[in-house]
């Protein structure tokens, strides 16, 4: 009795995290847009690096703008540019589903039924002072993610942080200052235009 008792417990922990990501997903899908200033630490003691810099993202759908002090990256669903100031060069690649996943977030919590375990962890105060729920979810088969570990904020339900260990021993921590939903870009403002960029060497590496 007491096994079954702790095995209810526990799937209805597992169940409450679900609803909890369920409720998350459902905002964002229902938003035309969004856009979010984040500060990303990025931490391994294995290659003894440590680094923390303020960015931004803009997503709407599959698509993306991601500014961060080193680059700019444009996502159009298919298509990828990275724009590197210091060199003047734009890679343009086809990213793989992970590689993606890595870069923006949503798309992690898209997908997080069917390639991860959820674990509740309870409650806990985030860096913008929201009371967050506290979510892990294991990847259900072997890849480069170890675990990705969530911060929902508790009455938005809008997510305050996600920190994606990997195998490497790498730690990319996404702490989110301030969301705006609703932000309608139109399709060109997530592909690069080599107008604004006239001088950039092009490496295509489709």
């Amino acid at each position: 009795m007491l096994f079954l008792f702790l095995c209810e417990i526990t799937y209805g922990i597992a169940q409450n995290a679900v609803s909890i990501l369920d409720k998350t997903v459902a905002i964002y899908e229902k938003s035309n847009g969004l856009t979010a200033q984040f500060v990303m630490q990025v931490r391994s003691d294995v290659q003894q690096l440590s680094e923390s810099f303020e960015g931004s993202i803009d997503i709407k759908g599959d698509k993306f703008l991601l500014k961060t002090p080193d680059m700019i990256t444009w996502f159009d669903g298919v298509t990828q540019w990275g724009y590197t100031e210091r060199n003047g060069e734009v890679s343009i690649s086809t990213p793989t589903k992970d590689e993606i996943q890595v870069t923006n977030p949503i798309f992690l919590l898209r997908s997080y039924k069917k390639e991860f375990n959820v674990k509740y962890r309870g409650e806990s105060t985030a860096l913008n002072g929201k009371t967050t729920y506290d979510i892990e979810l294991i990847p259900k088969k072997k890849n480069d993610i170890e675990s990705v570990e969530l911060q929902i904020e508790k009455y938005s339900g809008l997510l305050a942080s996600i920190t994606v260990v990997t195998k490497n021993g790498m730690r990319n921590a996404i702490r989110v200052s301030q969301t705006k939903m609703d932000v309608d870009q139109p399709d060109s403002f997530f592909i690069f235009n080599d107008k604004d960029y006239p001088d950039v060497e092009i490496i295509d590496l489709r």
